[in-house]
């Protein structure tokens, strides 16, 4: 191995430390609290080396970001692949937003992230329009999963529906989690979530919904 390929791969193996300790700090304070100062402490490094890895805290963010952009691609590849198109495919997406939740909960922190003000201010217009396109490519291809499925033409509006649902339930039983209530909905109640929302999608939207 040659001097510039092991130094590719250590800086490669550093970046990837220092995203590994910004999960733990983003589970356990959230993003907004989360400073590069923690981040660097965290892998016993300075603040100034970290920075050699990763410009600002916007760029580690963009970095879980585009992760979890890729996560998710290749899970509804796979299941745009299954045949024959069915209501299991829609049952399978909505298991596989629990499994993405469970072995990756810091991806639904940062794309909760997303919807603060400033949260993309130190971002590049390249790298927007970037994380943009590849959410966009994958909510379309939501979209046609549920289009395929359902035999209808509102997936668009269908995907943007499930998807907020799913987050918005999740947040509930977080925040529950939190003040030390009860945690719910259960998985029984999600998949009964689920069947209520379908129920409701398959009537026709009003005029001007159909995504």
């Amino acid at each position: 191995m040659g001097i510039a390929e092991r130094r590719a791969r250590e800086r490669q193996a550093r970046r990837k430390a220092l995203l590994d300790a910004t999960r733990r700090l983003v589970l356990e304070r959230g993003f907004n609290a989360t400073t590069t100062r923690q981040i660097a402490k965290e892998c016993e490094l300075s603040e100034a080396t970290l920075f050699f890895y990763f410009k600002s805290k916007d760029e580690i963010l963009t970095s879980l970001l585009l992760e979890g952009i890729a996560f998710m691609e290749r899970g509804l590849a796979e299941i745009a692949a299954m045949e024959p198109p069915s209501q299991a495919q829609i049952e399978r997406l909505w298991a596989f937003f629990s499994e993405v939740r469970d072995a990756h909960p810091e991806y639904f922190q940062v794309f909760g992230y997303l919807a603060h003000p400033a949260a993309a201010s130190g971002v590049s217009e390249e790298l927007r329009a970037e994380l943009a396109r590849r959410s966009g490519d994958n909510l379309r291809l939501f979209a046609e999963i549920l289009n395929r499925a359902l035999d209808i033409e509102t997936g668009r509006l269908m995907a943007d529906v499930i998807w907020a649902t799913f987050s918005g339930l999740n947040m509930l039983r977080e925040s529950r989690k939190n003040l030390g209530a009860p945690e719910h909905p259960t998985t029984d109640e999600l998949a009964a979530a689920l069947e209520l929302l379908l129920a409701g999608l398959r009537a026709k939207p009003p005029d001007g919904g159909t995504g």
